[in-house]
Protein backbone atom coordinates (compact mmCIF):
# COMPACT_ATOMS: atom_id res chain seq x y z
CA UNK A 1 0.00 0.00 0.00
CA UNK A 2 1.20 3.51 -0.83
CA UNK A 3 2.34 5.42 2.27
CA UNK A 4 0.52 8.46 3.61
CA UNK A 5 2.77 11.51 3.63
CA UNK A 6 2.88 14.17 6.34
CA UNK A 7 4.53 17.58 5.93
CA UNK A 8 5.78 18.79 9.28
CA UNK A 9 6.89 16.86 12.37
CA UNK A 10 5.51 19.24 14.98
CA UNK A 11 2.90 18.24 17.53
CA UNK A 12 0.17 17.72 14.92
CA UNK A 13 2.35 15.93 12.38
CA UNK A 14 3.90 13.66 14.99
CA UNK A 15 0.51 12.68 16.38
CA UNK A 16 -0.88 12.09 12.88
CA UNK A 17 2.05 9.82 12.02
CA UNK A 18 1.56 7.82 15.21
CA UNK A 19 -2.15 7.31 14.57
CA UNK A 20 -1.55 6.16 10.98
CA UNK A 21 1.11 3.69 12.08
CA UNK A 22 -1.19 2.39 14.84
CA UNK A 23 -3.72 1.66 12.09
CA UNK A 24 -1.12 -0.56 10.42
CA UNK A 25 -0.31 1.73 7.50
CA UNK A 26 3.05 3.11 6.32
CA UNK A 27 3.67 6.81 6.76
CA UNK A 28 6.43 9.16 5.60
CA UNK A 29 7.18 12.16 7.80
CA UNK A 30 8.72 15.14 5.97
CA UNK A 31 10.46 17.74 8.17
CA UNK A 32 12.55 20.64 6.90
CA UNK A 33 14.32 21.21 10.22
CA UNK A 34 17.23 21.31 10.89
CA UNK A 35 18.25 21.70 7.22
CA UNK A 36 15.89 24.66 6.92
CA UNK A 37 15.64 26.48 10.23
CA UNK A 38 12.99 28.78 11.66
CA UNK A 39 13.86 31.63 14.01
CA UNK A 40 11.68 30.11 16.75
CA UNK A 41 12.86 26.48 16.76
CA UNK A 42 16.16 25.35 18.28
CA UNK A 43 16.36 21.69 17.20
CA UNK A 44 15.31 19.24 14.53
CA UNK A 45 13.39 17.11 17.03
CA UNK A 46 9.75 16.21 16.54
CA UNK A 47 7.07 18.03 18.54
CA UNK A 48 9.40 20.80 19.72
CA UNK A 49 7.51 23.14 22.05
CA UNK A 50 8.43 26.73 21.23
CA UNK A 51 6.31 29.21 23.17
CA UNK A 52 5.64 27.42 26.46
CA UNK A 53 6.08 24.09 28.18
CA UNK A 54 2.46 23.83 29.30
CA UNK A 55 -0.48 21.89 27.86
CA UNK A 56 -2.67 23.95 30.23
CA UNK A 57 -5.34 22.50 32.53
CA UNK A 58 -5.42 18.74 33.07
CA UNK A 59 -8.82 18.87 34.81
CA UNK A 60 -11.08 16.63 32.71
CA UNK A 61 -14.06 17.34 34.95
CA UNK A 62 -14.32 21.13 34.93
CA UNK A 63 -12.23 22.23 31.95
CA UNK A 64 -12.63 21.75 28.18
CA UNK A 65 -8.85 21.55 27.71
CA UNK A 66 -8.59 18.83 30.36
CA UNK A 67 -11.41 17.00 28.61
CA UNK A 68 -9.42 17.23 25.37
CA UNK A 69 -6.46 15.65 27.21
CA UNK A 70 -8.80 12.83 28.26
CA UNK A 71 -10.01 12.26 24.71
CA UNK A 72 -6.48 12.12 23.32
CA UNK A 73 -5.47 9.60 25.98
CA UNK A 74 -8.56 7.51 25.23
CA UNK A 75 -7.55 7.50 21.54
CA UNK A 76 -4.03 6.27 22.34
CA UNK A 77 -2.37 9.60 21.60
CA UNK A 78 1.43 9.75 21.51
CA UNK A 79 1.63 13.38 22.66
CA UNK A 80 -0.31 12.78 25.87
CA UNK A 81 1.63 9.57 26.58
CA UNK A 82 4.99 11.35 26.31
CA UNK A 83 3.68 14.35 28.25
CA UNK A 84 2.74 12.04 31.12
CA UNK A 85 6.20 10.48 31.05
CA UNK A 86 7.95 13.87 31.27
CA UNK A 87 5.48 15.79 33.42
CA UNK A 88 6.62 18.57 35.76
CA UNK A 89 4.81 19.93 38.83
CA UNK A 90 2.53 22.77 37.70
CA UNK A 91 -0.48 22.90 40.01
CA UNK A 92 -3.51 21.82 38.01
CA UNK A 93 -1.74 22.23 34.68
CA UNK A 94 0.06 19.64 32.55
CA UNK A 95 3.59 21.02 32.05
CA UNK A 96 6.54 19.06 30.70
CA UNK A 97 10.31 19.11 30.47
CA UNK A 98 10.18 20.35 26.91
CA UNK A 99 13.51 18.97 25.64
CA UNK A 100 13.01 15.52 27.17
CA UNK A 101 9.44 15.49 25.87
CA UNK A 102 10.33 16.25 22.25
CA UNK A 103 13.23 13.81 22.32
CA UNK A 104 10.88 11.09 23.60
CA UNK A 105 8.36 11.78 20.82
CA UNK A 106 11.18 11.61 18.26
CA UNK A 107 12.49 8.33 19.65
CA UNK A 108 9.02 6.76 19.72
CA UNK A 109 8.45 7.60 16.05
CA UNK A 110 11.93 6.47 15.03
CA UNK A 111 11.31 3.14 16.75
CA UNK A 112 8.05 2.57 14.85
CA UNK A 113 8.78 0.37 11.76
CA UNK A 114 5.90 1.85 9.75
CA UNK A 115 7.19 5.43 10.14
CA UNK A 116 9.99 6.65 7.91
CA UNK A 117 11.58 10.11 7.91
CA UNK A 118 12.41 12.14 4.83
CA UNK A 119 14.30 15.34 5.67
CA UNK A 120 14.05 18.47 3.60
CA UNK A 121 11.59 21.18 2.66
CA UNK A 122 8.44 20.50 0.65
CA UNK A 123 8.02 23.69 -1.36
CA UNK A 124 4.84 22.90 -3.31
CA UNK A 125 1.55 21.21 -2.48
CA UNK A 126 1.65 17.68 -3.97
CA UNK A 127 -0.90 16.82 -6.63
CA UNK A 128 -0.96 13.05 -6.10
CA UNK A 129 -1.13 10.67 -3.16
CA UNK A 130 -2.55 11.15 0.31
CA UNK A 131 -0.94 14.01 2.23
CA UNK A 132 -1.43 15.76 5.55
CA UNK A 133 -0.12 19.32 5.76
CA UNK A 134 0.84 19.95 9.38
CA UNK A 135 3.36 22.73 8.89
CA UNK A 136 2.07 24.82 11.76
CA UNK A 137 2.01 28.58 12.09
CA UNK A 138 5.56 28.86 10.73
CA UNK A 139 4.77 27.37 7.32
CA UNK A 140 7.68 28.12 5.00
CA UNK A 141 7.33 31.00 2.58
CA UNK A 142 7.53 28.76 -0.49
CA UNK A 143 4.85 26.33 0.71
CA UNK A 144 2.74 29.23 1.93
CA UNK A 145 2.83 30.72 -1.55
CA UNK A 146 1.75 27.36 -2.98
CA UNK A 147 -1.18 27.20 -0.55
CA UNK A 148 -2.24 30.75 -1.37
CA UNK A 149 -1.96 30.04 -5.06
CA UNK A 150 -4.28 27.04 -4.77
CA UNK A 151 -6.84 28.54 -2.39
CA UNK A 152 -6.92 32.05 -3.78
CA UNK A 153 -6.94 33.39 -0.24
CA UNK A 154 -4.99 36.42 0.85
CA UNK A 155 -2.45 36.08 3.62
CA UNK A 156 -4.15 35.38 6.93
CA UNK A 157 -1.96 35.86 9.97
CA UNK A 158 -1.78 36.73 13.62
CA UNK A 159 1.25 37.41 15.76
CA UNK A 160 2.31 35.04 18.49
CA UNK A 161 4.73 36.15 21.20
CA UNK A 162 7.18 34.01 23.16
CA UNK A 163 7.62 34.44 26.92
CA UNK A 164 11.11 34.74 28.45
CA UNK A 165 12.82 32.02 30.52
CA UNK A 166 14.83 32.79 33.69
CA UNK A 167 17.62 30.82 35.38
CA UNK A 168 16.16 29.71 38.72
CA UNK A 169 19.35 30.37 40.68
CA UNK A 170 19.13 34.07 39.76
CA UNK A 171 15.69 34.50 41.38
CA UNK A 172 15.75 36.14 44.83
CA UNK A 173 13.79 33.75 47.03
CA UNK A 174 14.05 36.08 50.02
CA UNK A 175 11.45 38.15 48.15
CA UNK A 176 9.63 35.46 46.16
CA UNK A 177 7.83 32.36 47.41
CA UNK A 178 6.58 29.06 45.99
CA UNK A 179 2.83 28.50 45.74
CA UNK A 180 0.25 27.47 43.15
CA UNK A 181 -2.80 29.69 42.99
CA UNK A 182 -5.33 28.62 45.65
CA UNK A 183 -2.78 25.92 46.68
CA UNK A 184 -4.12 23.82 43.82
CA UNK A 185 -2.69 20.32 43.43
CA UNK A 186 -2.75 16.94 45.12
CA UNK A 187 0.93 16.85 46.08
CA UNK A 188 3.29 19.30 47.77
CA UNK A 189 5.19 19.61 44.49
CA UNK A 190 1.98 20.60 42.69
CA UNK A 191 0.97 23.05 45.41
CA UNK A 192 4.36 24.78 45.20
CA UNK A 193 4.85 24.59 41.44
CA UNK A 194 5.05 28.34 40.81
CA UNK A 195 7.45 31.03 42.01
CA UNK A 196 5.61 34.23 42.88
CA UNK A 197 7.04 37.76 42.74
CA UNK A 198 4.95 40.26 44.78
CA UNK A 199 4.41 43.87 43.77
CA UNK A 200 3.23 46.86 45.75
CA UNK A 201 1.12 49.46 44.00
CA UNK A 202 4.23 51.61 43.56
CA UNK A 203 6.11 48.64 42.04
CA UNK A 204 3.24 47.94 39.69
CA UNK A 205 2.81 51.53 38.49
CA UNK A 206 6.55 51.84 37.84
CA UNK A 207 6.53 48.56 35.94
CA UNK A 208 3.63 49.69 33.74
CA UNK A 209 5.37 53.02 33.03
CA UNK A 210 8.56 51.21 32.00
CA UNK A 211 6.61 48.69 29.92
CA UNK A 212 4.76 51.37 27.98
CA UNK A 213 7.94 53.38 27.36
CA UNK A 214 10.10 50.43 26.27
CA UNK A 215 11.43 50.03 22.73
CA UNK A 216 9.30 47.56 20.77
CA UNK A 217 10.00 45.33 17.79
CA UNK A 218 9.21 46.96 14.46
CA UNK A 219 6.89 45.15 12.07
CA UNK A 220 7.90 44.49 8.51
CA UNK A 221 6.19 46.33 5.68
CA UNK A 222 2.75 44.90 4.98
CA UNK A 223 2.42 43.24 8.38
CA UNK A 224 -0.29 44.24 10.83
CA UNK A 225 -0.61 43.38 14.49
CA UNK A 226 -3.60 41.06 14.29
CA UNK A 227 -2.98 39.45 17.66
CA UNK A 228 -4.90 36.46 18.96
CA UNK A 229 -6.45 37.61 22.25
CA UNK A 230 -5.37 34.44 24.07
CA UNK A 231 -1.69 35.26 23.51
CA UNK A 232 -1.40 39.05 23.70
CA UNK A 233 1.99 40.62 24.37
CA UNK A 234 1.99 42.19 27.83
CA UNK A 235 2.68 45.66 26.43
CA UNK A 236 -0.41 45.40 24.22
CA UNK A 237 -2.45 44.45 27.28
CA UNK A 238 -0.99 47.40 29.17
CA UNK A 239 -1.92 49.73 26.33
CA UNK A 240 -5.56 48.66 26.77
CA UNK A 241 -5.58 50.00 30.33
CA UNK A 242 -3.15 50.29 33.25
CA UNK A 243 -5.10 47.77 35.33
CA UNK A 244 -5.41 45.15 32.56
CA UNK A 245 -2.34 43.15 33.59
CA UNK A 246 -3.37 43.21 37.25
CA UNK A 247 -6.60 41.49 36.26
CA UNK A 248 -4.81 39.13 33.86
CA UNK A 249 -1.44 37.36 34.21
CA UNK A 250 -0.46 39.54 37.20
CA UNK A 251 -3.62 39.02 39.26
CA UNK A 252 -2.84 38.56 42.98
CA UNK A 253 -5.83 36.39 43.89
CA UNK A 254 -5.43 32.98 45.51
CA UNK A 255 -1.89 33.72 46.71
CA UNK A 256 -0.44 34.51 50.14
CA UNK A 257 3.06 35.94 50.53
CA UNK A 258 4.91 33.41 52.67
CA UNK A 259 7.33 36.12 53.83
CA UNK A 260 4.57 38.51 54.90
CA UNK A 261 1.18 36.71 55.08
CA UNK A 262 -0.65 39.75 56.48
CA UNK A 263 0.19 41.99 53.52
CA UNK A 264 -1.79 41.47 50.32
CA UNK A 265 0.30 42.04 47.15
CA UNK A 266 -1.12 44.59 44.75
CA UNK A 267 0.01 42.41 41.83
CA UNK A 268 1.95 39.15 41.43
CA UNK A 269 4.20 37.90 38.63
CA UNK A 270 4.28 34.09 38.44
CA UNK A 271 7.05 31.88 37.05
CA UNK A 272 6.45 28.23 36.13
CA UNK A 273 9.09 25.49 36.08
CA UNK A 274 10.31 24.84 32.54
CA UNK A 275 12.51 21.74 32.92
CA UNK A 276 12.73 18.62 35.09
CA UNK A 277 15.85 19.84 36.85
CA UNK A 278 14.03 22.94 38.05
CA UNK A 279 16.83 25.16 36.79
CA UNK A 280 14.68 27.15 34.35
CA UNK A 281 11.41 29.02 34.90
CA UNK A 282 9.27 30.83 32.35
CA UNK A 283 7.41 34.02 33.21
CA UNK A 284 3.76 33.05 32.93
CA UNK A 285 1.73 35.09 30.45
CA UNK A 286 4.64 37.43 29.66
CA UNK A 287 4.73 37.14 25.90
CA UNK A 288 6.38 40.28 24.56
CA UNK A 289 7.57 42.16 21.50
CA UNK A 290 9.96 44.42 23.40
CA UNK A 291 13.52 44.61 22.10
CA UNK A 292 15.97 42.43 24.00
CA UNK A 293 17.74 45.22 25.88
CA UNK A 294 14.43 46.71 26.94
CA UNK A 295 13.19 43.32 28.16
CA UNK A 296 16.13 42.94 30.54
CA UNK A 297 15.64 46.45 31.92
CA UNK A 298 11.87 46.09 32.35
CA UNK A 299 11.79 42.54 33.74
CA UNK A 300 14.50 43.30 36.29
CA UNK A 301 12.13 45.86 37.79
CA UNK A 302 10.05 42.92 39.05
CA UNK A 303 10.77 42.31 42.78
CA UNK A 304 12.83 39.13 43.06
CA UNK A 305 14.07 39.37 39.47
CA UNK A 306 16.38 42.36 40.00
CA UNK A 307 19.40 40.11 39.29
CA UNK A 308 17.65 37.75 36.88
CA UNK A 309 19.65 35.98 34.20
CA UNK A 310 17.69 34.98 31.11
CA UNK A 311 18.10 31.67 29.31
CA UNK A 312 15.84 33.01 26.57
CA UNK A 313 14.28 36.39 26.01
CA UNK A 314 10.85 36.90 24.54
CA UNK A 315 10.18 37.30 20.86
CA UNK A 316 7.41 37.72 18.34
CA UNK A 317 6.67 36.05 15.06
CA UNK A 318 4.06 35.93 12.36
CA UNK A 319 1.75 32.92 12.42
CA UNK A 320 -0.18 31.91 9.32
CA UNK A 321 -3.48 30.04 9.26
CA UNK A 322 -6.12 29.11 6.73
CA UNK A 323 -9.63 30.46 6.52
CA UNK A 324 -10.76 26.95 7.37
CA UNK A 325 -14.56 27.50 7.42
CA UNK A 326 -14.29 28.40 3.76
CA UNK A 327 -11.54 26.03 2.65
CA UNK A 328 -11.70 22.78 4.65
CA UNK A 329 -14.43 20.16 5.04
CA UNK A 330 -15.25 18.31 8.26
CA UNK A 331 -12.83 15.50 7.29
CA UNK A 332 -10.08 18.17 7.36
CA UNK A 333 -9.69 17.91 3.57
CA UNK A 334 -8.97 20.89 1.37
CA UNK A 335 -12.11 21.36 -0.70
CA UNK A 336 -10.09 22.39 -3.77
CA UNK A 337 -7.87 19.28 -3.56
CA UNK A 338 -9.33 16.52 -1.35
CA UNK A 339 -6.14 14.42 -1.39
CA UNK A 340 -4.73 17.06 0.97
CA UNK A 341 -5.67 17.22 4.62
CA UNK A 342 -4.61 19.98 6.99
CA UNK A 343 -3.89 19.59 10.69
CA UNK A 344 -2.60 21.65 13.60
CA UNK A 345 -2.42 25.41 14.06
CA UNK A 346 -2.48 26.08 10.34
CA UNK A 347 -6.18 25.12 10.47
CA UNK A 348 -6.94 27.92 12.92
CA UNK A 349 -6.95 26.06 16.21
CA UNK A 350 -4.83 27.70 18.89
CA UNK A 351 -2.69 25.88 21.42
CA UNK A 352 -0.44 22.85 21.67
CA UNK A 353 -3.19 20.44 22.72
CA UNK A 354 -5.64 21.63 20.09
CA UNK A 355 -2.97 21.33 17.38
CA UNK A 356 -2.04 17.80 18.41
CA UNK A 357 -5.73 16.84 18.57
CA UNK A 358 -6.25 17.95 14.96
CA UNK A 359 -3.23 15.84 14.02
CA UNK A 360 -4.78 12.86 15.77
CA UNK A 361 -8.01 13.30 13.81
CA UNK A 362 -6.29 13.92 10.48
CA UNK A 363 -4.19 10.79 10.94
CA UNK A 364 -7.17 8.62 11.82
CA UNK A 365 -9.27 10.04 8.99
CA UNK A 366 -6.49 9.55 6.42
CA UNK A 367 -5.90 5.98 7.59
CA UNK A 368 -9.62 5.16 7.45
CA UNK A 369 -9.88 6.56 3.93
CA UNK A 370 -6.85 4.52 2.79
CA UNK A 371 -8.57 1.41 4.17
CA UNK A 372 -11.76 2.17 2.24
CA UNK A 373 -13.76 3.59 5.15
CA UNK A 374 -15.15 7.01 5.93
CA UNK A 375 -14.49 8.32 9.43
CA UNK A 376 -16.72 11.22 10.53
CA UNK A 377 -15.44 13.63 13.18
CA UNK A 378 -16.35 13.04 16.83
CA UNK A 379 -19.68 14.53 17.94
CA UNK A 380 -19.69 18.27 18.56
CA UNK A 381 -20.50 17.45 22.19
CA UNK A 382 -16.85 16.43 22.66
CA UNK A 383 -13.84 18.77 22.88
CA UNK A 384 -12.31 17.35 19.71
CA UNK A 385 -15.59 17.46 17.82
CA UNK A 386 -16.40 20.97 19.03
CA UNK A 387 -13.08 22.22 17.63
CA UNK A 388 -13.61 20.56 14.25
CA UNK A 389 -17.15 21.87 14.10
CA UNK A 390 -15.92 25.40 14.84
CA UNK A 391 -13.11 25.57 12.31
CA UNK A 392 -15.00 23.85 9.49
CA UNK A 393 -18.29 25.69 9.68
CA UNK A 394 -19.21 26.84 13.16
CA UNK A 395 -17.16 30.03 12.84
CA UNK A 396 -17.96 32.91 10.51
CA UNK A 397 -15.46 32.83 7.63
CA UNK A 398 -15.55 36.64 7.39
CA UNK A 399 -14.23 37.10 10.92
CA UNK A 400 -12.43 33.78 11.49
CA UNK A 401 -9.66 33.88 14.09
CA UNK A 402 -7.68 31.14 15.90
CA UNK A 403 -9.59 29.49 18.73
CA UNK A 404 -8.76 27.50 21.85
CA UNK A 405 -11.11 24.73 22.93
CA UNK A 406 -13.67 25.95 25.47
CA UNK A 407 -17.14 25.07 26.70
CA UNK A 408 -18.55 27.90 24.61
CA UNK A 409 -18.01 25.67 21.57
CA UNK A 410 -20.10 22.87 23.09
CA UNK A 411 -23.81 22.51 22.22
CA UNK A 412 -25.75 23.72 25.29
CA UNK A 413 -27.37 21.40 27.75
CA UNK A 414 -31.05 22.27 27.58
CA UNK A 415 -31.62 21.28 31.20
CA UNK A 416 -28.79 23.49 32.43
CA UNK A 417 -28.94 26.79 30.63
CA UNK A 418 -27.96 29.75 32.73
CA UNK A 419 -25.20 31.98 33.95
CA UNK A 420 -22.15 31.66 36.17
CA UNK A 421 -24.03 30.15 39.11
CA UNK A 422 -24.58 26.96 37.15
CA UNK A 423 -20.95 26.23 36.29
CA UNK A 424 -20.32 23.71 39.07
CA UNK A 425 -23.15 21.60 37.75
CA UNK A 426 -22.96 22.49 34.07
CA UNK A 427 -19.27 21.81 33.43
CA UNK A 428 -19.28 18.25 34.84
CA UNK A 429 -22.43 17.60 32.83
CA UNK A 430 -20.59 18.77 29.70
CA UNK A 431 -17.61 16.50 30.37
CA UNK A 432 -19.73 13.50 31.36
CA UNK A 433 -21.60 13.82 28.08
CA UNK A 434 -18.34 14.35 26.16
CA UNK A 435 -16.73 11.23 27.61
CA UNK A 436 -19.72 9.05 26.80
CA UNK A 437 -20.01 10.40 23.26
CA UNK A 438 -16.29 10.14 22.58
CA UNK A 439 -16.17 6.55 23.79
CA UNK A 440 -19.07 5.73 21.49
CA UNK A 441 -17.21 7.38 18.58
CA UNK A 442 -14.12 5.29 19.33
CA UNK A 443 -16.18 2.11 19.62
CA UNK A 444 -17.57 2.71 16.14
CA UNK A 445 -14.06 2.36 14.68
CA UNK A 446 -13.34 -1.09 16.13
Amino acid sequence: MEPIHIIGAGLAGSEAAWQIARAGLPVVLHEMRPQVATFAHRTGDCAEMVCSNSFRSDDDRMNAVGQLHWEMRAAGGLIMAMAARHRLPAGGALAVDRDAFSQAVTQALQAEPLVSFQPGEIRELPTEGRWIVATGPLTSEALGQSIRGLTGEGSLAFFDAIAPIVHAESIDMSICWRQSRYDKGETEAERTAYINCPMTREDYEGFIDALLAADKTEFHEGETAGYFDGCLPIEVMAERGRETLRHGPMKPVGLTNAHNPAEKPYAVVQLRRDNALGTLYNIVGFQTKMKYGAQIDVFRRIPGLQDARFARLGGIHRNSFLNSPRLIDDRLRLRARPNLRFAGQVTGVEGYVESAAMGLLAGRMAAAEALGRDLPPPPATTSMGALVNHITGGADAKTFQPMNVNFGLYPPLDAMRGGRKGRKDRYPAYTDRAKADFQQWLAGQS
